[in-house]
């Protein structure tokens, strides 16, 4: 199976039904395949290597996906929010190739050896001209499931970004494997507000249209025009990162307003506060919320955390089962999930250490290199445990760990306690260098508008909840905390200003 095979299934079933856009203007599945084939044959008639995209969401990304597959050539989304120096230096890793870019941003990336630029309208009026014999001859049943389908570039929250593999077959697995094929209502609608080259995008293209949604896209966030575009266009379903749920929730319920037609809401990407979640549950009582905890290296989500037990959770008096409501669920019964020490051996419940993952979807693969064991399990670099149920609870990237006097300590655990101190909006932890323990835990903390706190009380508040080890020794208050477009905080970049403000500020 690969991916161009899942629209042809989805257009030979619902040609007329509309697949992308507004209610009353939208393409349908046929038009949309028929938008596909065009793609390729005008990427087969340049001898294109790849189809790059540095464009906002639009209707055009899933042509592009689909129009790349079937081509037989890597679809690659690249982050247009990148300065021009990190942009042009992933494109150049990018290319060969033909790169499609919004209008506005032509200029920024022009003069790239072996990379064709093309705006998205001249790139747009050549796909309308393409020879209609030439698209004729385009099909699914010539692509290898074992090619490439995407290239995707990890969000670099620790280092460089890496240039992650999707192969159709890791695609393809997942969306049948969680998707049941027509099963939406032909009123279902997804909205998509994460930004294209985040692999819930990606996903979220290939799972909407296979069960038969809608695709509605919102191109730059913006919590009002999400809530206006989410009651026009009458969304039931939609995926946010941790930062965009609380946003859309203060519009919510600055304006005293519901979303009469959403169902499903997911969210995914970083660290999800409990306090935001307790607060969606009781603002949204008729939607079902799922966290989704995946890697860009796994095709997306390996584990999940069910409405049902989100509900379970929040209305539980049992300790033990609410503290859930801070898990990312269990894995899908198409993954293998293990807690491992550092010299690899599988730990027990409520032991901590690396999440490794294992499954058809599971790529694990970078460009040049491999990142799977011998026995295909994927070390994922986070840190974290299951309870006694098989719940998996995530603490962040091993290479967050603060070291302190030879205790390890999880920077999100503490931020956990933080965001439940009445003043607190946001919190982000992390290790300093200190002579005599190592690393030191500091704190930088975003106040809730109007609220009042000190240093002091925040320390107070942690040292009653956790050991004193793990209260930070600094903390230092923001207006806003440092987060990269898919939701990451970027610790990386909090520990440069406090360890540098000097150097921060001019790099």
């Amino acid at each position: 199976m690969n991916t161009p095979m899942l629209l042809e299934r989805a257009a030979g079933a619902m040609a007329d039904r509309l697949a992308v856009g507004g209610r009353h203007d939208g393409l349908t599945y046929a038009g949309l395949l028929d938008r596909a084939r065009r793609i390729a044959a005008v990427v087969r008639a340049m001898g294109a290597e790849r189809v790059v995209a540095v464009a906002e969401n639009s209707p055009l990304l899933p042509a592009l996906l689909y129009g790349s597959g079937l081509a037989g050539v890597p679809f690659v989304p690249v982050n247009y929010r990148l300065a021009d120096a990190p942009l042009r230096a992933v494109l150049v890793r990018a290319a060969p190739g033909l790169a499609v870019v919004d209008d506005d941003a032509v200029d920024r990336v022009g003069g790239i050896n072996g990379l064709r630029v093309l705006s998205t309208t001249a790139f747009l009026a050549l796909v309308e001209e393409t020879d209609p014999v030439s698209v004729e001859v385009v099909s699914a049943d010539s692509v290898d499931p074992d090619e490439i389908a995407v290239l995707l570039y990890t969000s670099g929250t620790t280092g460089e970004p890496k240039a992650a593999v999707l192969r159709h077959r890791h695609l393809a697995a997942y969306v049948t494997a969680m998707v049941e094929f027509m099963a939406a209502g032909e009123d279902h609608a997804a909205l998509v507000s994460v930004p294209p080259y985040h692999v819930a995008a990606v996903i979220t293209l290939l799972t909407s249209l296979y069960g038969g949604r809608r695709l509605v896209f919102l191109g730059q966030f913006d919590p009002h025009h999400w809530v206006d575009l989410a009651v026009d266009e009458r969304i039931t379903h939609a995926f946010v990162v941790p930062t965009m749920l609380g946003r859309i929730l203060d519009v919510l319920e600055a304006r005293g307003e519901k979303l009469p037609s959403l169902l499903h809401l997911a969210y995914g990407g970083g660290r999800m506060p409990v306090p935001v979640v307790q607060r969606a549950l009781e603002l949204l009582p008729a939607v079902g919320f799922v966290n989704a905890y995946g890697l860009t290296e796994t095709a997306a989500t390996v584990a999940m955390l069910r409405p049902e037990e989100h509900r379970a959770a929040f209305e539980s008096d049992d300790p033990e089962v609410r503290a859930r409501l801070g898990s990312v669920g269990r894995a899908l019964p198409t993954v293998e999930l293990e807690i491992r020490a550092p010299d690899g051996r599988a730990l027990q419940p409520g032991e901590r250490g690396e999440i490794y993952v294992r499954g058809p979807q599971v790529a694990g693969e970078y460009v040049g290199r491999g990142a799977l064991t011998a026995d295909g399990w994927f070390p994922t670099n986070d840190g974290g445990w299951v309870d006694e149920a098989g719940f998996l609870f995530v603490e962040g990237r091993l290479d967050d760990v603060i070291v302190r006097g030879g205790e390890n300590l999880s920077p999100g655990e503490i931020e956990d306690v933080l965001v439940t101190h009445p003043a607190v909006a946001e919190a982000g932890v992390i290790g300093l260098p200190d002579d005599e323990w190592g690393e030191t835990v500091a704190a930088v903390v975003v106040l809730k508008a109007g609220a009042e706190a000190t240093a002091s009380d925040l320390q107070g508040w942690v040292r009653a909840r956790l050991r004193s080890s793990r209260t930070p020794t600094v903390i230092e208050f923001r207006k806003e905390l440092p987060y990269n477009a898919t939701g990451k905080l970027l610790r990386r970049v909090l520990r440069a200003e406090l360890v540098s403000p000097a150097a921060a500020e001019t790099g």
